[in-house]
């Protein structure tokens, strides 16, 4: 279907989950910090000008509900998964590989880091803010700002807690985070934190070298898109985009779960994309290097290739909600 069909599909869905009575939907029984129906629905590309209705779900026994009423042209135009609980990845692997790991300077993308008082996640890459001097470190606000609960000023380490990090391995201070709302339609998860003077970076330090300077707008995105990461546990992976404008990602938080709208689901060719830990990385497209998202969360089920399927924020949604620009070096290409 086109995509505005899909949509006004979508959104006459999603009003009827918020409508539905509770135990409507068997997965509305899991309790949140905002209200949640337990189904995200979203955009999955299929051709040029063309897509399906992504819905995503934690337990079969929803499809049924969500399903009905749909006529049968609507329904051969669905693509219906169940991937389960959808968890931050800052929970580190301990079998994961060590090179990510380590006390590593200059820093690079890829590298372990966090809060003073968070595991560990990702260090994603570098930004700068309009008329300031200094680069920034950018990850998600649950690695660098403890889900907002940090204060500003706080010490962020590299390794991150969970690989050894301690105050002598302080990379800088927290500069700005993302503060989740009250209600459902969070946009993103993501903090940025001031590098101290002495502590050098290398920003085109990626696998393959330098990512373009210009990052994808949130809805340019093609056709089963192929993407990398480079992250703090599973290192060097590649996938593909599998659904867009995905609305309803119930992710849980310490304080419940939290809602998500308007995020990009990608799975691994050949497996996990992503694992606990990786959160942070920079997801950028495998065609031109362009940077695309900021991985967050994922589950263990529903990848078509196994290892479940990650979510991440619109990397142009991040940078605007941060104030900050992209920086992947003074010699990274534009076009």
């Amino acid at each position: 279907m086109l995509p505005d069909t899909a949509r006004e599909l979508k959104a006459r869905l999603s009003q009827r989950l918020s409508e539905s009575p509770p135990g409507g939907v068997v997965a509305s029984s899991v309790g949140g910090a905002t209200g949640w129906s337990g189904v995200a629905l979203g955009l999955r590309p299929v051709a040029p000008d063309q897509v399906h209705l992504a819905i995503r779900l934690i337990d079969q026994r929803d499809a049924d509900v969500v399903l009905a009423g749909l006529d049968e042209s609507a329904l051969a135009e669905v693509d219906v998964r169940v991937i389960g609980a959808v968890r931050l990845l800052t929970s580190p692997d301990p079998s994961a590989p060590e090179e990510l790991q380590r006390r590593v300077r200059p820093l690079r993308p890829g590298l372990s880091v966090s809060h003073s008082d968070v595991t560990a996640g990702t260090l994603g890459g570098f930004v700068r803010r309009p008329g300031t001097d200094g680069l920034l470190v950018l990850s998600n606000s649950h690695v660098l700002a403890d889900s907002g609960a940090a204060a500003l000023g706080d010490p962020v380490l590299q390794p991150g807690v969970a690989d050894g990090g301690r105050a002598a391995d302080r990379i800088g201070r927290l500069a700005g985070f993302v503060p989740f709302g009250d209600g459902p339609g969070t946009l993103v998860d993501a903090a940025i934190a001031a590098l101290d003077p002495d502590v050098q970076a290398d920003p085109a330090g990626y696998p393959g070298g330098t990512l373009r300077a210009q990052v994808a707008a949130a809805d340019d995105v093609d056709p089963d898109e192929l993407v990398e990461k480079v992250g703090r546990t599973t290192g060097h992976t590649r996938g593909r985009i599998t659904a867009v404008e995905v609305d309803g990602v119930g992710v849980q938080y310490d304080d419940g779960v939290h809602t998500f709208d308007d995020q990009v689901e990608v799975e691994g060719l050949t497996g996990a994309f992503s694992a606990g830990g990786d959160s942070g990385s920079v997801i950028w497209r495998s065609r031109d290097r362009a940077p695309v998202g900021l991985l967050f969360a994922g589950s263990t089920e529903g990848g078509s290739a196994g290892g479940g399927v990650t979510f991440a924020n619109p990397l142009a949604t991040v940078l605007a909600g941060l104030g900050v620009e992209w920086w992947a070096g003074p010699s990274s290409p534009t076009g």
